[in-house]
């Protein structure tokens, strides 16, 4: 299941990405924003973080003006590896060498086919192995030092 969280820069865009994944039949949990008025809904993004460290929800997508704060949000969260997406590789990349569980989408920067486009290669994307591996585990390590959950 995806986590699905907003502010209202990401809100119009928010609703697309859901009628794409309603479509293709993928499980996902909308924490809001729930309107697009709302200025920030810092609650609603710290449920979806909680959310995917509980494995309540296995990943993901959070949508806002330029994706920077919620990624920098996300990350603050220990076992989330947010990363800011513009394009289908870079997707791709953060997925497969990262393992990326968080995409943040840029709505004043990228159009729905685009984002839809993002999130298909983020979802069809495999996580390597072999020297990918070790990054995970320096990241994991780095992670048990310095935060509490």
């Amino acid at each position: 299941m995806i986590a699905i969280a907003c502010n209202y820069s990401g809100y119009k865009l928010k609703e697309e990405i859901l009628k794409y994944l309603e479509e293709k039949e993928i499980e996902y949990k909308d924490f809001g924003t729930f309107e697009e008025e709302t200025l920030d809904d810092p609650d609603a993004l710290k449920e979806a973080c909680i959310s995917i460290q509980n494995k309540k929800c296995d990943s993901g997508i959070f949508i806002s003006g330029s994706g920077f704060g919620m990624a920098m949000f996300a990350n603050k969260f220990k076992g989330i590896r947010s990363v800011d997406c513009f394009n289908e590789d870079g997707a791709k990349r953060a997925k497969a060498h990262y393992n990326a569980n968080v995409l943040a989408i840029p709505a004043e920067f990228i159009n729905i086919d685009t984002a839809i486009n993002i999130i298909r290669s983020w979802i069809g994307t495999e996580v390597l192995g072999g020297r990918y591996k070790s990054r995970l585990e320096v990241i994991e390590e780095i992670e048990n030092e310095n935060m509490r959950k």
